[in-house]
C-alpha cells in the first residue's frame, strides 16, 4: 500500500479584485500586471473572513470527498504564514469546528512551500502506522499584510486555500517520491517585516526559476521515472514566466501544466491545493496519471512531489 490523496476541498472568498480595480488604487495597469505575472484577478477576503474560516470550509469538503468521518482523522496540518492570531493555531480551530475530536493538530510555516512540507510530514505519520488519515490544508489571507501602495507586491497576492485527506492507496499509486529543502541565506529576499510583505523580485525570480526546475526533475528521477513519464505538472502559481521555466525543464507542452494564477494570483501555501482541486474538477488529472507538484517560498524554502494519481 502507498500513501496518496483520498479527497480534496477548496475555499476562496467571493470577492473578486481585478487588475482594473487595482488601477484605481495605485499606479499600475492591467497590461503591466498581466504581461509580467499572468494575473488577471484575485480573491480578497472581507474582514469577517479569516484564515481559519477558509481552512475549515476546505477541510469539510475534503473530508466529505474522501468518504470518511472527521472522527477518523488522526492529525491536522495547516500550512500558513497568515494565521488568525499567534495562537491558538489555525489547525486547532479547524479541529474543533469540523468535529475531528480524535485528531492532533499543528500549523506549519514554510510560506509558499508549506503545503508540500505538510504533505510529506503527513505521509511519514501514515507510513509509520501512527495515523490512518491526515488532513493537510494550505491556506492564506495575505491581503491583511499587503501594502496597497506597493505595486510590486500588492498586485501579486490573493486569499484562499485548499485541503486534502491523505490515506493508504492501492499498490503503485500515491506518493512515489518527494524532496524538501531550504536556503536560509536567501530569507532576506522575501519576508514579512511585522507589518507588510516585502520582496526582492529579481532575486526571488532567479532562485525560483532554478529551484523549481531542478526539484521537478529530481523527484521524477527519484521515482525511477524520466521526464517523458510525467503526465501533468502543478507548479506553485507565482509567475507565469517561472512556471514556464519549470515546464520547459520537464519538456511538457503548455496544456500539461496547471494554470490558475490568472484567477487567484499567488495564494502562497494555498496555491498548489487550489490548482489541484480545479484541475481535478476540469478532468485534467486522471487516475494513473503521473503528476509532479513543485513549490518554492520565503525562507527560502522549496518542495516537490511525484505522485501516481488514484486510490
Amino acid at each position: 500500500m502507498g500513501v496518496g490523496i483520498l479527497g480534496v476541498g477548496k475555499s476562496v472568498p467571493a470577492n473578486v479584485m481585478t487588475n482594473f480595480d487595482l488601477e484605481k488604487l495605485m499606479d499600475t495597469s492591467d497590461e503591466w500586471i498581466r504581461t509580467r505575472t499572468g494575473i488577471e484577478e484575485r480573491r480578497i477576503a472581507p474582514d469577517d473572513i479569516d484564515t481559519s474560516h477558509m481552512a475549515t470550509e476546505a477541510a469539510e469538503e475534503a473530508v466529505r470527498n474522501a468518504g470518511i468521518s472527521p472522527e477518523q482523522i488522526g492529525l491536522i496540518l495547516v500550512a500558513t504564514v497568515t494565521p488568525d492570531q499567534r495562537f491558538p493555531a489555525v489547525s486547532t480551530m479547524v479541529q474543533d469546528r469540523i468535529g475531528a475530536t480524535n485528531a492532533a493538530a499543528m500549523d506549519i510555516s514554510a510560506a509558499c512551500a508549506g503545503f508540500m512540507y505538510g504533505i510529506v510530514t503527513g505521509q511519514q505519520f501514515i507510513e509509520a502506522g501512527m495515523y490512518d488519515y491526515v488532513l493537510v490544508i494550505g491556506v492564506e489571507k495575505l491581503s491583511k499584510f499587503l501594502d496597497w501602495n506597493d505595486r510590486n507586491t500588492a498586485v501579486l497576492f490573493g486569499d484562499g486555500g485548499g485541503a486534502v485527506v491523505l490515506g493508504k492507496v492501492s499498490e503503485g499509486r500515491g506518493i512515489l517520491s518527494s524532496e524538501l529543502g531550504a536556503d536560509g541565506s536567501g530569507g532576506k529576499h522575501l519576508e514579512h517585516d511585522g507589518t507588510h510583505i516585502q520582496m526582492n523580485g529579481r532575486e526571488v525570480f532567479k532562485f525560483a526559476v532554478r529551484q523549481m526546475g531542478e526539484s521537478a526533475v529530481s523527484v521524477t528521477e527519484k521515482a525511477g521515472l524520466t521526464t517523458e513519464d510525467v503526465d501533468y505538472l502543478i507548479p506553485h502559481q507565482a509567475n507565469t514566466r517561472i512556471m514556464d521555466a519549470s515546464r520547459q525543464r520537464l519538456g511538457l507542452p503548455e496544456e500539461k501544466v496547471s494554470k490558475t494564477i490568472h484567477k487567484y494570483g499567488n495564494t502562497s501555501a494555498g496555491s498548489i491545493p487550489l490548482s489541484l482541486y480545479d484541475d481535478l474538477q476540469d478532468g485534467k488529472v486522471k487516475d494513473d496519471d503521473v503528476i509532479v507538484l513543485v513549490g518554492f517560498g520565503g525562507g527560502l524554502t522549496w518542495g516537490a512531489l511525484c505522485i501516481k494519481w488514484g486510490k
